[in-house]
């Protein structure tokens, strides 16, 4: 491993085992084993250093989970396909719970600063883009558009669903009742 990533998982490292707001840039540059101005050299600043390491993390994580959950349902219906997926979820982010209350940490941090905002946000179409590739992948017979939009549903979802788990898993709806709710709004 390189200096780069070297410090993404002395980041991480030290992300889980101290939360965000403790964890200094002198810790991460020590659990990456580089000297504390690698941090400004490959990141900027620490807080950049930590919103990649995070993003990273958990975009990995939960984002492979849900692209193998999407290959999963290949030639199910689509909205079978989709409520099975959301019915999985709770494991995923119980296998993430710790990543994700250290996301949560540092999405107060990333709201007050453009410049964080504007880093996370410039990574949203790639992820879209992703999701609906493999969207199209498992279920050909959506196109482009309609990729895209669930893919863009499944984001929204996950970021608000992952929130409601982490305060209270039982209340999370199930993926049954987020299908029923999809075929109300489009009236069948």
């Amino acid at each position: 491993m390189g200096n780069r990533e070297d410090l993404l998982a002395g980041a991480r490292k030290v992300i889980m085992e101290r939360g965000v707001a403790k964890a200094t840039a002198r810790d991460i540059a020590a659990a990456a084993g580089v000297s504390l101005a690698a941090i400004g050299y490959h990141f900027g600043s620490k807080e950049r250093l930590v919103t990649e390491a995070l993003a990273d993390a958990l975009g990995n994580a939960i984002g492979d989970a849900m692209e193998s959950l999407i290959r999963d349902g290949a030639g199910e219906q689509p909205l079978t396909s989709f409520a099975r997926m959301w019915d999985a979820m709770p494991t995923v982010f119980a296998d993430n719970r710790e990543a994700m209350l250290a996301s949560l940490e540092n999405v107060v941090r990333i709201v007050r600063s453009p410049e964080a905002r504007a880093q996370l946000g410039d990574q949203l179409p790639e992820v879209y883009t992703d999701l609906a590739a493999h969207l199209r992948e498992a279920h050909p017979e959506l196109d482009a558009v309609q990729a895209d939009s669930i893919a863009r549903l499944m984001f929204s979802l996950v970021q608000g669903l992952s929130l409601m788990w982490l305060l209270n898993p039982a209340a999370m709806p199930s993926g049954d009742q987020l299908a029923v709710a999809v075929r109300a709004l489009a009236g069948s």
